[in-house]
């Protein structure tokens, strides 16, 4: 009994067969058929290596949502030369509330304003990065890519002792209050004030009065090696004294997830507007450099995706599918075409070799006219 129930089971398994198999003595083979398979194989063999390719790279997948961590502090890292005595300059935060933050996280560095030659030339590069990045804003996706986890090492300027230190590098961190804020450095050092703060301004000679500045960083939120900043690079000269530069950022919370690193950064945007300030034409203000800066509500949440192994499958799939069964119908309805006008085109020279003699008025026959060579 059990070798008829596996004996049934077998049969009905041989009828439920999809696939049939057509013996080879049923199969011809010829030479247009085997053309298009060596062009169908090579053209599967192509797409499937591109496909390949495609499957090796990754996207990046922007999503965003409300921000509602308004509970931490937001991290500012500042690289700034300016070109002025570092006794002459003070730099600190003044948020929305009126509250100074403390910069004891800032370090202020005596150094000469002008760049030596590899540095210049890495500011050149630097500069011309960002043009483009205005204009390919896809190469933002390729920053994301690079960027890793690490400390950032901070670039250093050589000293040739040719002549003493005329300017002052600010650098380092300080944590804020994570509102809108003011991030500036003016004359004379800061001081704690019932109303705000102050600026020992008094003490500074006029003539030693010049902003110009270069900004080698600036960014919010944990620094992260290979993200390039808007203000990065930028260089700033004046030969006024009395001068007044203002960056207006808006900053936006991003939490970055790639395969090389996991953090939460902060992007922005800035807006720059600078004037010379002149109380005899109507242009008031006070000298300096102002970094305003507001956080957005929305957060960005950028991860970086890969194509799962199951659709590069199917993709896979098909493409050798639809190569064999198009190329399959190509040579079908080709052959189709070609066997219906060699058929008509024997079928007319039949009739015309076995076409009747034809009578004329007079009685007499009138023989076809072909002739056949001999061989």
């Amino acid at each position: 009994m059990r070798r008829i129930s596996r004996k049934k089971a077998l049969t009905l398994v041989k009828e439920l067969d999809a696939f049939p198999k057509v013996p080879e003595s049923y199969v011809e083979t010829t030479a247009s058929g085997g053309t298009v398979s060596l062009v169908a194989f090579s053209l599967m063999a192509v797409l499937a290596f591109l496909e390949f390719f495609v499957y090796r790279n990754t996207w990046m997948n922007y999503e965003y949502e409300v921000d509602k961590d308004f509970t931490s502090k937001l991290r500012i890292n500042v690289d700034i030369t300016v070109a002025m005595r570092c006794q002459y300059i003070g730099a600190d935060v003044l948020d929305l509330a009126e509250t100074m933050i403390a910069s004891d996280g800032l370090k202020y560095e005596p150094v000469k304003f002008e760049l030596p030659p590899e540095q210049k030339l890495w500011q050149m590069t630097l500069l011309h990065i960002q043009e483009r990045l205005r204009v390919e804003h896809s190469l933002q996706n390729v920053l994301f890519k690079s960027a890793v986890k690490g400390p950032v090492s901070a670039p250093s300027q050589s000293d040739d002792g040719s002549s003493s230190p005329s300017a002052c590098r600010i650098h380092g961190h300080m944590y804020v209050n994570k509102v809108a804020g003011n991030f500036h450095i003016t004359i004379g050092k800061s001081i704690p004030h019932p109303r705000g703060h102050a600026h020992l301004a008094a003490l500074v000679s006029h003539d030693s009065y010049n902003f110009s500045h270069r900004i080698d960083h600036l960014s919010f939120g944990e620094e992260i090696p290979g993200l390039i900043n808007p203000l990065d690079g930028t260089e700033k000269i004046t030969a006024d004294a009395n001068h007044m530069f203002q960056y207006f950022i808006t900053i936006v919370p991003t939490k970055l997830n790639t395969y090389k690193v996991s953090a939460e950064t902060h992007q922005y945007s800035v807006t720059e507007r600078e004037r010379v300030i002149n109380h005899a034409a109507g242009s008031h203000g006070v000298s300096g450099i102002f970094m305003k800066y507001d956080i957005s509500s929305l957060m960005v949440r950028v991860t970086e995706q890969h194509m799962p192994l199951w659709q590069f499958l199917v993709r896979l799939c098909g493409i050798v599918g639809g190569i064999f069964s198009t190329t399959g119908m190509i040579h079908g309805m080709v052959g189709y075409v070609v066997d219906v006008v060699c058929c008509r085109f024997q079928m007319g020279l039949y009739k015309r070799m076995d076409a009747p003699p034809n009578e004329q008025g007079d009685g007499q026959l009138v023989l076809p006219t072909e002739s056949y060579s001999e061989e």
